[in-house]
């Protein structure tokens, strides 16, 4: 029987939360954008009959990142869907059409 090497420490994560950030932002929009390396989403808050929105935070990260972070909403959004119903989206709310 062969010898296995021991298994490292697991680095178990603490992760922080500040205030304003644990509050969070509200938005109603985002934009997502891409270059090779790098993915950016963009969080906005539009006000019903205004000009103008504004960025309320921007996300950049890399592909791999951002495949688990869909994957991870995906199945947020089934859990949601399966305990609360459906969420419909007219055509005009659908940004793949």
């Amino acid at each position: 029987m062969a010898d296995t090497p021991p298994k490292p420490n697991e680095i178990q994560l603490q992760i922080q939360l500040d205030d304003d950030v644990a509050n969070g932002t509200y938005a109603n929009m985002a934009l997502v954008n891409h270059t090779e390396t790098e993915f950016t989403l963009d969080f906005i808050y539009v006000q019903p009959q205004q000009p103008k929105a504004k960025v309320r935070s921007r996300i950049i990260t890399n592909p791999k990142h951002m495949k688990r972070l869909l994957l991870a909403m995906q199945d947020n959004l089934a859990k949601f869907e399966a305990k609360f119903g459906p969420v419909e989206l007219t055509e005009n709310e659908n940004p793949i059409h």
